[in-house]
C-alpha cells in the first residue's frame, strides 16, 4: 500500500485504531452492547482514509472486529457463569448449531464480494435498529425458546449472521433470548458464552481466507489487523466504565432507542456508500 511505510501514516492508523476502542467501549458500557457492531461499521468508515481497498475494506474491518471479541468475550462468559447467571442448559443445546452457522457464516464472508457483504451488514444492522427502535424493553414473542429443529435453526441463524458480521453473537442473540421468554439478565450471560463460540473459529477462518490478500495495511494477518487488535481492546476496557457511569442516570428505553439510532445512521452510510 501506498504510504505504508511512513510512520506519519503507521501513526495516524494507530491513533484511529485506539478512537476505535474508545468510541467502542464507550457505547458498548453505555448500550450495553457488543463492541463488534459498533467496531466494524467504525473501521469500515476509517479504512478508506488510509487507502486500504474497498474490495478488503469490509473483510479486513469485520476480522478484525472478531479478533478483538476473543479476550473480551472468554473474560465475559467466565464472570457470568461463575456467577450463575448463565442458562447453561439452552447454552449446550445451542452450542453446536451455532458452530455450524459460524462456519457457513465465514465462509460466506470470505467468498462473497465485498459490496454484498456491506449490503448483507447494513441489511442486519437495520433490523437489528428496528427491533430496539419500535419494542419496548421486556417485549417477547413467546415465553420459552422453541425446542427442536427451530431451536437448531435459530442457533444456526445467530451463528452466521454474527460471524458474517463480525459481532459476538450477543447483538442477536440477547433480543432473540429475551424475545422468548428469557430474562434480560440472564440472556446477557448465556449470549456472553456465544461470543466465544462465534469468535474463535471465525477469526481463524478470516485469517486463512485473507492470507496473501493484496491491498492490506501493514501488520495484518489475513483480514485480522494486529495494530488494530492491540489498540482496541485495551482502549475498550478502559472506556467501557465511562459509558456504564453515564448509563446509569439515563432510562433503559432511551438508550435502547439511542442505540437504535446510531445503527440506523450507520445503515444510512453504508447504503449511501453503496449506491450514492
Amino acid at each position: 500500500m501506498d504510504g505504508a511505510a511512513d510512520p506519519l501514516w503507521l501513526t495516524g492508523l494507530a491513533a484511529a485504531m485506539a478512537a476505535t476502542g474508545l468510541f467502542s467501549g464507550l457505547l458498548a458500557g453505555l448500550l450495553g452492547v457488543g463492541g463488534g457492531i459498533v467496531i466494524v461499521p467504525v473501521l469500515f468508515s476509517i479504512f478508506p482514509l488510509f487507502g486500504v481497498p474497498e474490495a478488503v475494506q469490509m473483510k479486513l474491518a469485520v476480522g478484525t472486529s472478531l479478533a478483538t471479541i476473543i479476550p473480551t468475550s472468554i473474560q465475559s462468559a467466565r464472570k457470568h457463569h461463575a456467577k450463575g447467571a448463565m442458562d447453561v442448559a439452552l447454552l449446550r443445546a445451542l452450542a453446536p448449531s451455532i458452530a455450524a452457522g459460524v462456519l457457513a457464516g465465514t465462509a460466506l464472508g470470505i467468498l462473497v464480494e465485498g459490496r454484498v457483504h456491506t449490503a448483507v451488514f447494513a441489511v442486519i444492522a437495520a433490523a437489528v435498529a428496528a427491533q430496539m427502535a419500535f419494542t419496548a424493553v421486556d417485549w417477547r414473542l413467546r415465553e420459552s425458546f422453541p425446542a427442536g429443529a427451530p431451536r437448531q435453526a435459530l442457533g444456526g441463524f445467530i451463528g452466521g449472521v454474527s460471524a458474517m458480521m463480525g459481532i459476538g453473537g450477543g447483538t442477536v442473540g440477547v433480543p432473540m433470548l429475551s424475545m422468548f421468554g428469557t430474562p434480560i439478565r440472564r440472556a446477557v450471560a448465556t449470549a456472553s458464552a456465544f461470543g466465544v463460540i462465534v469468535s474463535v473459529p471465525a477469526t481463524l477462518g478470516f485469517v486463512h481466507g485473507g492470507w496473501g490478500v493484496a491491498g492490506l495495511p501493514p501488520g495484518s494477518l489475513g483480514y485480522v489487523n494486529l495494530i488494530g487488535v492491540a489498540l482496541i481492546v485495551p482502549a475498550s476496557l478502559v472506556a467501557a466504565p465511562w459509558g456504564v457511569r453515564l448509563a446509569h442516570g439515563i432510562p433503559p428505553l432511551l438508550l435502547k432507542r439511542c442505540f437504535a439510532v446510531f445503527l440506523g445512521l450507520t445503515v444510512l452510510r453504508m447504503l449511501w456508500g453503496l449506491f450514492g
